[in-house]
């Protein structure tokens, strides 16, 4: 579990690509730049883990790419204390993130082996999420709700109505949307029945699977 300079030099050289790849966010950057995501990929892979690409992880899953983490985090908005909602805890990656810029975070995972091996070790490197909850996605995660923010890591073929109802008014919920490939779609809460819809480009996700446990 060492972080290193190099480490440290060569998560530096990926905030520079995400840079130039139009991510702004100085918070974001700044998470980036700091939470070593080479301890959330298996030690055989360290020339991968400051490249600016998606790679597998246990059951069938992968640890998305920085950019896209970047970008899904940036487009939440998120102010310190903030409630988050995310959907796919995976490698925990994308939650250390949400916990390094302040954010309460309550994530769910439907692979009981990933459960298993991410709530252990989330802890271990100091990231404490709120929950961490092993089930379905697609009903999130009423008694917690209402959430500033609701992140989904994985492609939806449909959007959930439960994760649109659980935002506050004034919330956002990023989730990309589409079967093989995926756009990236920003709700904003407008109203009790109002949302503002919003399409940010295309994206490769592994599938958000319902009911499979």
């Amino acid at each position: 579990m060492k972080d290193t300079f190099k480490h440290k030099g060569m998560r530096q050289q990926l905030v520079d690509v995400l840079v130039k790849k139009g991510i702004k966010d100085q918070k974001v950057l700044g998470a980036i730049g700091k939470i070593p995501r080479h301890l959330f990929m298996d030690s055989g892979f360290i020339d991968h883990a400051y490249v600016d690409k998606a790679f597998p992880i246990a059951a069938d899953q992968t640890i998305s790419q920085p950019y896209t983490v970047a970008f899904q985090t940036e487009l939440l908005q998120l102010k310190p204390g903030d409630k988050v909602l995310e959907i796919g805890t995976g490698s925990g990656y994308q939650c250390a993130v949400l916990l390094e810029l302040g954010a309460k975070v309550y994530s769910i995972e439907r692979q009981q082996e990933l459960f298993k091996k991410t709530s252990k070790f989330l802890p271990k490197i100091g990231y404490r999420a709120k929950k961490l909850i092993f089930g379905d996605g697609y009903k999130g995660l009423p008694e917690e709700a209402p959430f500033d923010g609701v992140i989904v890591t994985a492609g939806a073929p449909f959007v959930p109505k439960p994760l649109l109802s659980q935002l506050k008014v004034g919330g956002r919920l990023v989730i990309p949307v589409g079967e093989n490939v995926q756009t990236m779609t920003l709700f904003i809460r407008k109203g009790e029945k109002e949302f503002e819809k919003h399409e940010l480009g295309e994206f490769r996700f592994v599938p958000l699977l319902e009911d499979k446990n």
